[in-house]
């Protein structure tokens, strides 16, 4: 008598499936350390998302164990004037055997229309596919820019945001949130006061990668606009200067007028699809803070 094949099915990670999950991540991603996957599945675990979406996205489970993950971030963001939903398509793997599943993950991944699907980590292998499926890039590129070597604006201070702080005054109730809990995530949080007005910023260090030799530096991860940060660039620099970080990375199409830098589109596309495309200086709450650079 032949005995039946395990049957293989696609499921929401559930908080149970987190050790086995971070495994798979481990196997599938070289570099990747298991400790690395496990502190960005449990803050996932931990952080607040939008009801009725899954908390950690999808895995294809063979027989109690997962052979595929397809890892999913959604939020909320506020965008022209109302509250949308995001979702960062983030960490992909399939083991070889299991190959042919692969398109239930990305079927059941990319199937609410009322959602925006973004993609901030594309290999440039995956761009023809990614353009196939309907996403389009809104940023093209990286500006390495210098912030220290523009000029700082009389009467400009600078104010670091601790995780724990509470009503900032010149901030919104959501940007002061913004800015503690990506200050709990290692992020660096300020507020810059100019006479023009008060400004938040998110930046993350980054990470030193394999292949290249680049000065410390820090990526913008969340401003009001790219606009704000050229006009308290100054001020940003020489603070950063004091901890040893040299170039800011911005999300942008060309180069940035007002900063003193270097455009590249080598690195740094980005992809959408769904109804609100993403604005440049907003990467809250995606793979890059929650797991790292």
């Amino acid at each position: 008598m032949t005995a039946l094949k395990p049957l293989i099915r696609c499921r929401e990670i559930g908080e149970a499936d987190i050790d086995r999950v971070a495994d798979l991540l481990t196997r599938g991603f070289a570099g990747r350390s298991r400790d690395y996957w496990l502190q960005g599945l449990r803050r996932q675990a931990a952080r607040e998302v939008p009801q009725g979406y899954p908390r950690f996205g999808y895995m294809l489970d063979h027989d109690g164990m997962p052979v595929g993950v397809l890892l999913l971030l959604y939020s909320l963001r506020e965008s022209g004037g109302e509250m949308t939903v995001y979702c960062n398509l983030s960490s992909w793997y399939v083991e070889p055997a299991f190959r042919n599943y692969a398109p239930m993950l990305t079927k059941i991944a990319q199937r609410r229309n009322e959602v925006t699907y973004v993609n901030i980590s594309p290999a440039i292998r995956t761009w023809p596919i990614i353009e196939a499926q309907g996403f389009r890039p809104y940023c093209k590129g990286l500006f390495f820019s210098i912030p220290a070597l523009s000029r700082a604006a009389p009467g400009t201070r600078i104010e670091i945001v601790a995780a724990d702080a509470t009503a900032i005054e010149g901030l919104t109730d959501g940007e002061v949130e913004i800015l503690t809990r990506h200050a709990a995530y290692g992020c660096l949080s300020l507020v810059c006061r100019t006479p023009k007005g008060v400004f938040p910023f998110v930046l993350l260090p980054m990470r030193i990668r394999r292949g290249y030799i680049a000065p410390p530096a820090m990526q913008l991860i969340y401003s009001r606009d790219v606009a704000d940060f050229v006009n308290c660039a100054g001020a940003i620099g020489r603070l950063l200067l004091r901890q040893g970080m040299v170039s800011v990375l911005l999300d942008a199409n060309a180069g940035v007028p007002g900063l003193i830098g270097l455009y590249t589109e080598k690195r740094g596309r980005k992809y959408f699809k769904g109804p609100r495309q993403p604005r440049l200086a907003d990467l809250t709450d995606t793979e890059l803070v929650l797991y790292g650079p």
